[in-house]
């Protein structure tokens, strides 16, 4: 049996000892009741899923095969920190930990899945913060604290019955007439402010670069999904107010 998630080959140097840990990194492991460890200026803390039972395609697997989340700080020139991490999640985790960090200042640079078949399934969450390591070891915190302690959300059954989606309102709301299609009424919106290109080539809405947002049920109880093109300013204040009206955020990434 051949099991792959991401690959990637690294070839490192030979292995430097740990030294001693500089007094305001022993205090982000303190505050943090994490291990880590210091070489070469850097500051890893580990955050490892012990407590997660995960198999791939029924295959037991164990923590090092790929669910040891970590951040880590290093000192920029000036002396603040820059920070980077990558957290193992459980699905019902990414929503939580995703507000909590964005709302102590944190930056999510991406969400992803490594596997395919995992069970339960696992998403990757990459973290970014800039300022000192005091300051930025308590914004991190109230989303590392919620690692391991969220409650399943209860599945909630459809509704049966209801009146039609007002899909004229929703238009309006959008400020975009949209396209029905059986059941689904879907609003796409072409980033035409971009003047892209790929290789001189012009990009525009039919080749991807668009935001959409398709709904379906009922007035009373509908779902939605959708896609949201951005530029990287734009991802933070974006994930912020979907978070903040209790939109789930499933993949952040680039194409």
């Amino acid at each position: 049996m051949l099991l792959l998630s991401n690959v990637a080959l690294i070839l490192p140097a030979a292995s430097t000892p740990a030294q001693n840990i500089p007094s305001d990194y022993e205090e982000v492991l303190k505050t943090l009741d994490k291990k880590g460890d210091f070489k070469d200026g850097f500051l890893k803390v580990n955050i490892p899923r012990n407590d997660l039972k995960i198999t791939i395609q029924g295959f037991p697997t164990a923590t090092p095969f790929g669910f040891g989340g970590w951040i880590a700080f290093t000192k920029t020139a000036n002396g603040s920190e820059v920070m980077m991490g990558d957290l193992v999640l459980s699905q019902d985790e990414v929503n939580p930990v995703m507000s909590a960090l964005l709302d102590n200042g944190i930056d999510v640079t991406a969400l992803h899945n490594h596997f395919f078949w995992d069970d339960p399934r696992v998403y990757f969450m990459h973290v970014h913060g800039r300022g000192k390591a005091t300051d930025l070891t308590k914004r991190v915190k109230p989303g590392l604290d919620l690692i391991g302690r969220v409650t399943p959300a209860a599945a909630t059954p459809a509704g049966s019955g209801g009146a039609p989606l007002d899909t004229q309102k929703l238009a309006k709301i959008v400020g975009h007439e949209g396209e029905q299609s059986g059941a689904v009424y879907k609003i796409t919106v072409g980033r035409d402010d971009l003047k892209m290109k790929d290789h001189g080539a012009a990009i525009n809405a039919r080749m991807g670069l668009n935001t959409w947002a398709a709904f379906t049920g009922t007035q009373e109880d509908a779902a939605i999904a959708g896609d949201v093109a951005m530029l990287e300013t734009e991802v933070t204040p974006v994930l912020k107010a979907l978070r903040k009206n209790n939109l789930d955020v499933v993949a952040i990434h680039h194409q």
